[in-house]
């Protein structure tokens, strides 16, 4: 259980998303410089936010801002907290700030709107208080909008990101979901565009099954976080990238990605099932068995 607990916090002070393998020797050096104190408490606030026990994991999380006050990961619990807890400008405050420390993280951002829109406020109401500039916050933010189908929104942000593989795709899929009758016009666009001899995503699918069938979960980590960094819409990236950090005993991180997951996907019953069983290894992991058994009851036979 220490230490489970031990790489999930290595993990959590990578900062979840963008770092390199220098980083993360760098980052396991500095973990030996937390006190006991520091990780016990930060177990314990998560163990209090997970019973809805917020004034107490609160308590929990200053503490552990006390030891380590530039911490972001601590940032964006306390952010989680009050937000549950529905203190919500105590909630955005520490949003603002962990999205400062780390303006591309898309989970940062996603808290921070979410907290907003809690308020009935908008992004614009605090974007001189973050890096709202950032080309890619401003693609995740075009993310978030097409997630929370707010798709006029998201249209307006790609609209000043200028052309890219990735406004393309997002647009197609906006434009897709405005329409009645998606499904069918996806199959029909399908069977129109010919197939490109260089397929960038069936050439990360294809070396990512290579990796999963050797159980290289390590490898497997980082190339699926690469793909998904290239291809933030496709769910398929979502369900390896959760996979692999399941497979690397980072189980927290694991059922945040994998969640995310099943918001994109919409018609596949076969990776749905995979995403479900996935999450129900990793609720395990962290000792969560009912959310465990939750996930587990809702795969369906057959697919």
């Amino acid at each position: 259980m220490k230490r489970r607990l031990g790489t999930y916090l290595f993990f959590a002070l990578c900062c979840f998303w963008a770092y390199t393998q220098e980083e993360q020797e760098s980052a396991e050096v500095f973990l030996e410089e937390y006190t006991d104190e520091f990780q016990e408490n930060f177990f314990e606030a998560l163990k209090q936010k997970g019973i809805q026990n917020y004034d107490r994991a609160a308590i929990l999380l200053l503490e552990c801002k006390r030891i380590d006050p530039e911490n972001s990961v601590i940032d964006y619990e306390l952010a989680k907290v009050y937000a549950l807890d529905k203190k919500y400008i105590q909630a955005q405050e520490f949003a603002i700030d962990a999205l400062n420390a780390k303006p591309t993280d898309f989970w940062y951002l996603e808290n921070l709107m979410g907290i907003l829109g809690k308020q009935g406020t908008t992004v614009e109401t605090i974007q001189q208080r973050i890096p709202f500039g950032n080309k890619k916050l401003q693609e995740n933010l075009a993310v978030v909008y097409f997630k929370k189908k707010k798709y006029r929104r998201a249209l307006k942000v790609l609209e000043s990101l200028g052309e890219s593989e990735f406004t393309e795709d997002l647009t197609r899929k906006i434009n897709d979901s405005l329409e009645q009758g998606k499904e069918k016009r996806a199959v029909v666009e399908s069977k129109k565009q010919p197939e490109k001899k260089d397929d960038p995503i069936a050439a990360y699918k294809q070396q990512i099954e290579e990796l999963l069938e050797k159980s290289d979960y390590k490898k497997m980590e980082s190339v699926s976080k690469t793909a998904l960094d290239s291809y933030p819409l496709q769910p398929y990236f979502y369900y390896t990238y959760g996979t692999a950090l399941n497979g690397v005993s980072k189980s927290a991180k694991a059922i945040e990605v994998l969640e995310s997951a099943l918001d994109y996907v919409l018609d596949d019953p076969a990776l749905i099932n995979k995403i479900y069983r996935e999450l129900s290894k990793a609720y395990s992991a962290i000792g969560n068995t009912q959310k465990a058994n939750d996930y587990l009851n809702k795969i369906k036979t057959g697919s």
